[in-house]
């Protein structure tokens, strides 16, 4: 069986499941996202948390850009949450990866990869600590220090963050400034993936991101219109190290345009969204990557039909390099050191179906076919061609996520 016959029985299923089901919540919020709000009625309360992803995704990738890839696992965050005030609240516990079929971890960071700690590892689970600390200076802002609400939460586009992420990459940890007004939402944040000491012979490295959305009319609207802008700086440096070939490092990503929600309530249909983003890659200091600026174009549609929703996608780019997001969507490749693309350019669609059963346990599934179009290639200065070539990801996954309130505290 091909792959477009592959990819047409996969959609057919998915929209065949989601026919009878009610759903309240689109596939991301149901699955990756964590909602950030301070329950005030919670003061004094002491609970266990159990925070689960359970995943099998397979990746059937075809073409230079990457190779393909399944990832059978899951991530366990066990955690104990106290309220102390009515505005603050702090939780403590652990992170845990598994991936089915392996019981050793390289002890790196899992999302910009630090190769310096590769050659150590951990046992059993990629293992790491848990700590949050969030006050709510006001019913607009938060602020969030330790652990932070990352991942899915940032809303980021698809060139800019992989989805994928949620999946296999560690926590985020920094400083996070969350802003949430009728105008204007705004995730301010600071990653911080490598921590230097003195004479370290690597260098520190972390991220800041910022996200926002400016309602151009009111959310409520049947038709909403909407201004996203998004920015990612990746930076890899410091002053401590006793690196001497390795300068410092800084790239941008950024992302800009304009969103339509049109909402229908007309039997099956719910609604539908436009998106227009134009991207920018900029390689602000260093010269590690092979190209120092370029750009991308990302129109995207959904429509939720019966709270399942399909995407059709279209992607152009010139001398783009995303520091995070779906290697397709970048002017280099993954699998073949070296090898960069003249103005790759691709067609996404996608399918996905989640149910909520209750709060805190979602399921989902997600396919994605990313139709890539013939283009030159480059490797080592030679020029080759790169033809067409159709990909296929999809994947399955239970959040399991429920709270147990141990006492509380007057």
């Amino acid at each position: 069986m091909n792959l477009n016959r592959i990819s047409s029985l996969i959609l057919s299923v998915l929209f065949a499941v989601s026919i009878p089901v009610s759903l309240k919540a689109q596939f991301s919020e149901s699955l990756f996202e964590t909602d950030p709000t301070i329950d005030p009625t919670k003061k004094g309360e002491l609970s266990v948390t159990f925070d689960n992803i359970s995943f099998f995704k397979n990746n059937e990738y075809k073409g230079a850009v990457q190779n393909g890839y399944t990832l059978p696992g899951l991530w366990i965050q066990p955690k104990v949450t106290y309220y102390p005030l009515s505005n603050m609240k702090v939780e403590l516990g652990a992170h845990l990866l598994k991936y089915w079929g392996t019981t050793k971890y390289p002890c790196f960071a899992y999302q910009n990869i630090a190769k310096w700690k590769g050659s150590k590892y951990q046992t059993a689970f990629h293992l790491l600590p848990y700590f949050s600390a969030q006050i709510a200076l006001s019913k607009q802002v938060n602020l969030i220090f330790g652990n932070i609400y990352g991942g899915a939460n940032h809303h980021l586009i698809e060139p800019l963050y992989n989805p994928e992420l949620n999946l296999t990459a560690d926590p985020e940890a920094g400083l996070q400034l969350l802003y949430n007004s009728k105008l204007l939402t705004l995730d301010a944040w600071v990653n911080w993936e490598s921590f230097i000491f003195e004479k370290d012979t690597h260098q520190e490295a972390f991220t800041f991101g910022l996200s926002t959305e400016t309602n151009i009319n009111n959310k409520d609207a049947k038709v909403h219109l909407y201004a996203p802008l998004q920015l990612l700086f990746v930076h890899r440096g410091g002053e401590l190290d006793t690196i001497t070939t390795s300068s410092v490092q800084t790239w941008l990503n950024a992302a800009a345009g304009v969103g339509a929600t049109y909402t229908i309530n007309c039997g099956v249909l719910k609604r539908a969204n436009l998106e227009l983003m134009a991207t920018y890659f900029g390689q602000q200091a260093g010269d590690l990557l092979p190209f120092n600026s370029g750009y991308g174009f990302y129109p995207k549609l959904t429509v939720d039909i019966h709270d399942f929703q399909v995407k059709a996608a279209y992607w152009y780019a010139h001398d783009f390099i995303t520091a995070f997001g779906n290697p397709f969507y970048g002017s280099i490749s993954t699998a073949e050191p070296g090898m960069t693309f003249h103005n790759p350019s691709m067609f996404c669609l996608g399918a996905s179906y989640s149910k909520r059963f209750a709060k805190g346990f979602a399921l989902g599934i997600h396919a994605d076919v990313f139709s890539t179009l013939g283009t030159k290639s480059y490797l080592n200065n030679v020029e080759g061609n790169d033809p067409a070539a159709m990909s296929l990801s999809i994947g399955a996954y239970l959040r399991i996520n429920p709270s147990f309130l141990i006492k509380k505290f007057r």
